[in-house]
């Protein structure tokens, strides 16, 4: 189902290991950076470690700075607030590093296009490491050392680490020079698999590696920040953890305080290792998760019926949609919600006056960053990658804007209708499917974006009983075949699918496969990815 014919590839694919691991001295300016580090470290000098606000900052920035000081040295970790310091290092975190007295400023997921605040910081004596993972612009900063696998001149050949993920990589060479062990940098991978999760980078290569042993490292729950924040996500400690536990439990967790409250809250769970403390912020961000799904849907619904008052599914290969008063942490949400229902690229801009944030989702084809970039004379200042990015505009600067991205789109999508495309990867009986099938697949992960969890299909099934609508959208109903029978579930499938149109009448169904455990009893039952009437 993954293409791998022959049986070494096949085997690599399967049982992944920790030697397969590029070396980080690969990644250009990664020694300059570590040597920088030591030294710091040698000679007692303060550390600050400045990361992004959102997961993969976060979980970077507590790695570094807690392996910095597990080596003996001084590291302060900083992140900023969303709301009053702005997304990237900026004047403010400059300041915030120089009233620690830092010798050293390091960046973690962030920094690639702060060439003013780098500047600053090194007039002002600070020598700056730059590490981050989004497409630089057509000038670098001045920087002591800038370690980005997607420099143009960076050979490294993976070029999907998320910005844990460089960092672990420079952690790795400041480990190496000071002679510790290889095996104790595996400590960390569970920070780097919440961040490579969390970030959506794409789990194949390196990073599947990577995310393979740092969910074993996280199950393990050796952190106590961690520890309770899994508590508070319905997650046992101990147990095992898939990714989608990361995806859908414990990142959005961790992004909520960047997105509604204060990320420095969540970056102190991570390093604590006081269980009060844990338990406490745990449940802050608990209550910020919730706050950010109710502002979520509301947000949701007001952009989608803008959408609906302006949107031509022929005539528009792109969307920008605004809204007053928005609130800014919940925009890139947002832009996913729009994409998943139009499957078109979309700017969702949040107004505040006279200034704008937005925050774009793409679709697999599509390079958002680089059309953003065609785009950035109408920009305050952008930044991103391939499906995701963030910018900062002026109201008068929309529309043109908006004219500009669609003609980008309209340029580079072609004329067809984009349309989701569903790849299936087997049909089957649903008399084949058991808890050993089940097993047997998770040999296949962790999945994700870029290695996509198998989908199935089963034809002419029919249903038990007419389909359940939960709350949310969500559908629940249980599926016959030849006397076999699943129950399945279809998350948000109300949204995509007519119940009339599949009422009364054989049905083919595409679905993964899900393991619930209930009062010790484990079944399996479908995730519902789509239904349509059988051919």
């Amino acid at each position: 189902m993954r293409g791998y014919t022959e049986p070494a590839a096949a085997r690599s694919f399967l049982r992944p290991l920790l030697t397969s691991l590029h070396d980080p001295a690969l990644l250009l300016d990664a020694e300059v950076a570590a040597r920088r580090i030591v030294h710091a470290i040698q000679r007692d000098e303060m550390v600050v470690v400045h990361g992004d606000y959102d997961a993969d900052g976060v979980s970077g920035t507590a790695l570094l700075t807690h392996w910095i000081r597990a080596l003996g040295g001084r590291a302060e970790p900083i992140v900023p607030d969303r709301f009053r310091h702005g997304y990237d290092l900026s004047r403010p975190g400059v300041e915030r590093a120089a009233a620690r007295n830092a010798s050293v400023l390091v960046t973690v997921d962030c920094g690639i296009a702060a060439l003013e605040p780098v500047r600053l910081a090194a007039d002002a004596g600070v020598d700056v490491i730059v590490t981050d993972h989004h497409a630089p612009g057509p000038c670098l900063p001045d920087a002591l050392a800038v370690v980005n696998p997607n420099r143009p001149d960076c050979s490294y050949p993976n070029k999907d680490l998320c910005g844990a993920g460089v960092a672990f990589k420079v952690g790795q060479l400041v480990a190496r020079a000071l002679g510790q062990p290889v095996d104790e940098a595996w400590n960390y991978l569970d920070l780097v698999a919440v961040a490579t999760v969390a970030d959506q980078m794409k789990l194949q290569g390196e990073n599947r590696v990577l995310t393979r042993y740092g969910l074993r490292v996280l199950s393990q729950a050796r952190r106590r920040g961690l520890a309770e924040l899994m508590r508070s996500a319905d997650l046992t400690p101990g147990d095992p953890v898939g990714a989608d536990a990361v995806a859908f439990r414990i990142g959005p967790r961790i992004n909520a305080a960047g997105r509604v409250g204060d990320a420095g809250k969540a970056l102190t769970l991570l390093l604590t290792g006081d269980s009060d403390e844990a338990r406490r912020l745990a449940s802050l961000l608990e209550r910020n998760n919730a706050e950010r799904r109710d502002l979520e849907r509301r947000t949701a619904a007001e952009a989608l019926a803008a959408l609906g008052e302006s949107y031509d599914p022929a005539r528009d290969r792109a969307v920008v949609v605004v809204g007053e008063d928005w609130h800014p942490g919940v925009i890139g949400i947002v832009a996913s919600r729009v994409v998943e229902r139009i499957h078109r690229p979309a700017v969702v801009i949040a107004l505040d006056g006279e200034a704008g944030r937005g925050s774009a989702r793409s679709i697999p084809p599509f390079d958002l960053h680089g059309a953003i970039s065609a785009c950035s004379d109408h920009l305050d200042r952008f930044g991103g990658h391939h499906q995701a990015a963030g910018l900062d505009i002026r109201r008068d600067r929309i529309d043109a804007f908006r004219e500009a991205f669609q003609g980008v789109a309209r340029e580079r999508l072609g004329n067809e209708e984009p349309r989701p495309v569903l790849y299936v990867d087997a049909e089957i009986g649903l008399g084949e499917i058991d808890l050993e099938l089940s097993r047997y697949m998770r040999y296949g992960g962790p999945y994700g974006r870029g290695n996509a969890e198998p989908v199935f299909m089963a034809r002419r099934v029919t249903f038990a009983r007419p389909p359940r609508v939960l709350k949310g959208g969500h559908l629940k109903f249980r599926m016959l075949q030849n006397g076999s029978g699943l129950g399945a579930i279809g998350f948000r499938l109300v949204e995509r699918v007519s119940l009339d149109a599949i009422a009364n009448r054989p049905v083919d169904v595409a679905f993964t496969l899900l393991e619930n455990t209930f009062r010790g009893v484990t079944t399996v039952e479908g995730r519902v990815v789509d239904i349509r009437p059988a051919e």
